[in-house]
């Protein structure tokens, strides 16, 4: 799309900043023609400083074109202001990005019961524990949950999402083809697969300090409330606590020991007024009548892993059948363990020996193929799976159930 290249350039210009090209949007129809104005007519719009003026005479588009050849070559979409699908609730917040990169799949948000999950780096195994039940029950009664994938409280709300199921969105403080931290590579690609990735800095944009409050405002934009797991006084997550206040949306706290610095901030915040949690269903009841075909209560607690079930290393070659010790039994007549209709399907058709590769296991499941990728994911977080090379995975337990697969 020709135009395109115009807000990459807009989003781009160096000195302004997103009130600013707000302000230009509204005095001007299109970013093509804020490219095309004259001085004189920049000088119409109230707001703008001398210096932003002349950083828009610059009309070099040689970095815009570059941007967006990077993201076809890495299959990055980008969503403008103007698009449809640029969620209403975004673009109503103050300082909006004019422009979002993304990867994967971007869903209607402003259609869906969206929460974010936010809590410290530095957290305690009672914050993981706490982050990722909240994650799986809310992404399994059909919430989206949104964080900003970083390592602690937003990972392990992620996977709980993912494992739960559902939906989940990343908004990241570096470009969207860049991971960080390292660590959350997996994690990263399994929320790419099944979720959605957006940022509002172009490819290739390493991580910065600043950029972690500006990411912030989004992760609360594009949400109905924010659930603050575990903070500090002084934490990022307070941060982005108050910045949902300050754009109208609802605060919640997961309560925490009275004397843990680790839970300071979680305490203050309930103290000062915000929801108390305790499950996932205290989140999302106050919205189920909006969101009735969306959301349904389900209190199924966050399934422990099979014993032996911690997924190997991907790097690591795949073990012989005859070397590997017996695999652990899911007995599927008495307990599904959580699973959903989709995994067992799914379990029931790979073995132990010959990986499949996915589009086989689309076939041989007659599921779609998104559908498919999420439960591979959530199986294989949870153990059921491995992965082998080429995207091609094996069972890692031993199926005993009745002859009638119903």
């Amino acid at each position: 799309m020709a135009a395109l290249k115009y807000w990459v350039w807009l989003s781009t210009a160096i000195g302004l900043t997103n009130r600013s090209r707000w302000l230009l949007l509204e005095h001007f129809s299109s970013p093509e023609d804020i490219y095309y104005a004259e001085p004189e007519q920049l000088r119409l719009v109230e707001g703008l400083t001398a210096s932003q003026m002349e950083s828009l005479e610059h009309k070099s588009l040689h970095r815009a074109q570059q941007i967006l050849e990077t993201c076809a070559e890495k299959d990055i979409f980008v969503l403008t202001a103007q698009d449809a699908a640029y969620p209403n609730r975004l673009r109503s917040i103050y300082e909006a990005p004019i422009l979002l990169y993304g990867r994967g799949a971007m869903p209607l948000f402003d259609d869906e019961a969206t929460v974010a999950v936010v809590g410290t780096r530095s957290c305690t195994p009672y914050g993981i524990q706490a982050a990722e039940q909240l994650g799986y029950e809310m992404g399994r009664q059909g919430a989206i949950v949104v964080s900003g994938l970083a390592k602690g409280i937003d990972a392990a709300a992620h996977r709980g999402a993912l494992r739960g199921g559902g939906f989940v969105a990343g908004v990241l403080g570096c470009g969207v083809d860049v991971v960080y931290p390292e660590s959350s590579r997996r994690l990263y690609d399994d929320v790419a697969a099944t979720g959605v990735l957006l940022s509002e800095y172009p490819p290739g944009t390493p991580p910065e300090r600043s950029h972690f409050p500006e990411r912030n405002r989004i992760i609360s934009g594009l949400s109905l409330g924010v659930v603050v797991v575990e903070a500090p006084e002084r934490s990022g997550a307070l941060i982005t606590a108050n910045t949902a206040l300050e754009q109208g949306r609802d605060v919640f706290a997961v309560p925490g020991p009275i004397y843990a610095d680790s839970s300071r901030g979680c305490n203050q915040l309930i103290r000062d007024g915000a929801g108390l949690v305790m499950d996932g269903w205290d989140v999302l009841e106050g919205y189920q009548s909006r969101f009735p075909h969306r959301l349904h209560c389900d209190k199924t607690r966050l399934p422990e892993l099979p014993e032996d079930g911690k997924a190997p290393e991907e790097e690591k070659p795949a073990v012989p059948v005859a070397e590997e010790k017996k695999l652990p039994l899911l007995d599927l007549r008495n307990d599904t363990a959580g699973l959903t209709d989709d995994q067992i399907r799914i379990l029931r058709i790979l073995n132990a020996q010959e990986g499949k590769l996915t589009d086989d296991v689309a076939v041989e499941t007659d599921l779609p193929v998104r559908r498919v990728l999420s439960a591979l994911t959530v199986l294989e977080i949870d153990g059921y799976i491995r992965q082998q090379s080429a995207r091609r995975f094996v069972r890692t337990v031993e199926l005993k159930e009745t002859e009638k697969e119903g």
